[in-house]
């Protein structure tokens, strides 16, 4: 990433019933690039509780991506879709963009595989995502292989990249200094939306010292 370049915010928003007040929180706190609309823990993302979502969104300037579902973003006229890490993912992205066509936003958390990253790149995602997962045990383990391949990823790949599940301000902070082009941080679903402000304004800011520094 050019030093003159900051990073910028990739908010994750779980889709419910405070979802709403969550994501209006957020993007009053500072500018977010992309929305990423989730479901709920062991719930199906549907229509009516994704479609608020996405106005708000768009409303706001923010590109309005959906976890999983192509045909969904389809239907409600959202500007693409995030396929998480699975088997084939060549398979899935061409299934999405097959869905989408070339103007609608296909992004993929790539896991751990270098070369997977490489090939749905050049089969031409808009976007590689590398995270550290909450369900993982080791976290420390975790968090070092994603900002490994975050750097990894920057240093040689035009690309963008998108360092996800990014929890403090010294992760963000040292995330878009190693190369990330978008820095994913997760609208948690149990708090208010002082703390979501507090929360992504800070994230902003240490952003910004990045910038700086840089």
């Amino acid at each position: 990433m050019d030093a003159a370049t900051v990073s910028q915010l990739y908010a994750v928003v779980e889709a419910g019933e405070a979802a709403p007040e969550r994501l209006s929180a957020a993007l009053d706190a500072a500018p977010i690039a992309s929305v990423l609309i989730a479901p709920a823990t062991g719930a199906a993302l549907e229509a009516g509780s994704a479609q608020p979502l996405v106005e708000i969104a768009q409303r706001a300037n923010a590109a309005a991506l959906l976890a999983g579902d192509a045909e969904l973003a389809r239907t409600l006229r959202a500007d693409g879709v995030h396929l998480n890490v699975g088997k084939d993912l060549v398979l899935a992205y061409e299934g999405a963009r097959a869905i989408l066509g070339n103007r609608g936003i296909v992004g993929i958390d790539a896991g751990i595989s270098r070369h997977d990253a490489m090939t749905l790149a050049e089969a031409g995602a808009d976007y590689i995502a590398f995270g550290a997962p909450p369900h993982l045990k080791d976290r420390d383990k975790a968090r070092a292989r994603r900002d490994e391949l975050i750097g990894w990823w920057g240093e040689i790949f035009e690309v963008p990249c998108i360092a996800f599940d990014v929890e403090t301000r010294e992760e963000a902070e040292a995330l878009s200094r190693a190369g990330a082009d978008f820095i994913a941080i997760r609208l948690a679903a149990d708090a208010t939306p002082a703390a979501i402000r507090e929360f992504v304004a800070g994230i902003a800011a240490a952003l910004s010292v990045s910038e700086t520094a840089g």
